[in-house]
């Protein structure tokens, strides 16, 4: 008999991960029935091996451990990677072509723990690819598995990983840089990958508690440090990281925040240089300059979902070289359709360091529209407000797009919004795009007072 009922596993399984409150939604018994339940299928497909790494959160040993424990019971090796960032897994997972586990929430607070889940080759595992079936699986019961236990091996990935990445994407001539690690897996990383360079570091100290500031730099708050350490040091550029250290964020030499989307269009153009006519993907929320500047250079750019395991879907159907998000989570084909920050980085660092312009400078090419960045709500019934929205807008509407949430292009100007709900949080998230900050404002302020009725 389960002991899992449909409703709280969906409180914990999410649409790309399994994400959840330690000691609430999560612990040690559950998720090694999930690390037997996610065997068990890879079992099933072929697969004999899955690699195992975790972030620097209290929790996170213990849970990776059992998720372990979990998966040898069901006849799988497992390949141990220790404290690992998330892209790093994903590394493990293209280059040795075995499944990958890794343990994290991310940007999330100190008490949330969860896994992000591939298969070989870092093929995402979303709930179409693998998260129902194990869903399925925890409420039905695992069969048990009758043949040998699996076995476990301790591997360092790190040097390896670092070589991949300086070598994917070489540096020209020497800067100096600024980072905000946030006391995540960025102050083993980062040191591995730019430790030839002149960086600068903030909270390199691995604690998932995270004493400084949340390791969430999506939030204009949680910038702040890496903006006046940036200027203090005269660096030539900040970047900070989320607390598995899949995503960058940079600001210039002037503590300025340089958008996600701006980085988008930037690697884009790199890339298109390279590769004329290549695909590009970006998802809904990134500014409407990325299509543009793709569209203009020959290159073909392809709007998709917000998601991880989405794009990197889209990447491999449509073959594409390249992919961004408006929340700094960076795509690439030569790294195996996976995400990176530090890659993202390195093409930034790249881009600088082949000219004799300052990042401000570099940049202000591609930016061609004001954002919001993205306001969140917590909104008991989002169907209602996102329809009260839409009423609101309607004399306004040129056209409503349902790809992931609600796309609104406004009539007679380029400003559009979007309203959609989040995947891993009760939340409302809206995103607003316009020509002037003035009328940004003006939208954030009229939406969110029908939002938030």
């Amino acid at each position: 008999m389960s002991v899992y009922s449909e409703g709280t596993l969906n409180k914990v399984i999410k649409a790309y991960d399994i994400r959840g409150v330690v000691g609430e939604t999560i612990d040690e018994a559950f998720v090694r029935d999930a690390g037997a339940a996610f065997a068990h299928i890879l079992r099933e497909e072929g697969e004999r091996r899955i690699a195992v790494g975790y972030d620097m959160r209290p929790s996170s040993p213990a849970l990776a451990a059992a998720f372990a424990e979990g998966a040898t019971a069901q006849g799988l090796d497992v390949i141990d990677l220790g404290l690992t960032s998330t892209d790093e897994l994903y590394f493990a997972a293209g280059t040795l072509n075995c499944a990958g586990a890794m343990f994290t929430a991310s940007h999330n607070p100190a008490q949330y723990n969860g896994i992000k889940l591939c298969r070989a080759g870092a093929t995402p595992v979303s709930t179409d690819t693998g998260l129902a079936r194990m869903k399925q699986l925890l409420i039905d019961g695992i069969p048990a598995y009758e043949g040998g236990q699996g076995g476990v091996d301790r591997q360092d990935l790190l040097p390896d990983y670092a070589k991949f990445l300086r070598d994917l994407v070489p540096v020209s001539r020497p800067l100096t840089i600024a980072v905000d690690a946030a006391n995540g897996m960025a102050g083993l990383t980062v040191p591995a990958v730019l430790g030839d360079m002149d960086v600068r570091g903030l909270y390199f100290e691995l604690d998932g508690t995270f004493p400084n500031h949340e390791a969430n730099p999506l939030d204009p708050k949680n910038l702040v440090d890496l903006q006046r350490f940036t200027v203090e040091q005269g660096a030539d550029i900040g970047l900070a990281f989320d607390g598995d250290a899949d995503r960058c964020f940079v600001v210039d030499e002037k503590g300025n925040p340089v958008s996600p989307s701006a980085i988008t269009a930037l690697i884009a153009t790199r890339t298109l240089e390279q590769h004329p006519g290549a695909t590009i993907i970006h998802n809904l929320i990134t500014s409407h300059a990325v299509p543009e500047i793709v569209t203009e250079l020959g290159g073909t750019p392809v709007r998709t979902r917000v998601g991880h395991s989405y794009i990197k879907a889209e990447m491999a159907q449509r073959q594409a070289l390249f992919g961004g998000e408006h929340s700094a989570h960076y795509y690439f084909a030569e790294f195996f359709n996976a995400d990176s920050g530090l890659v993202a980085a390195l093409h930034v660092l790249a881009a600088l360091a082949e000219q004799d312009q300052p990042l401000s400078e570099l940049m202000a090419e591609f930016d061609r529209y004001e954002a919001s960045g993205e306001i969140n709500s917590e909104v008991a019934d989002q169907d209602a407000a996102t329809q009260r929205v839409l009423d609101a807008f309607a004399d306004r509407t040129a056209e409503i797009d349902r790809l992931d949430g609600v796309t609104v292009q406004l009539a007679d100007t380029p400003a559009w919004f979007n309203v959609r709900a989040s995947n891993t949080e009760p939340l409302l998230r809206l995103n607003v795009e316009a020509s002037t900050r003035e009328e940004v404002d003006a939208l954030v302020a009229e939406i969110l007072e029908h939002i938030r009725a």
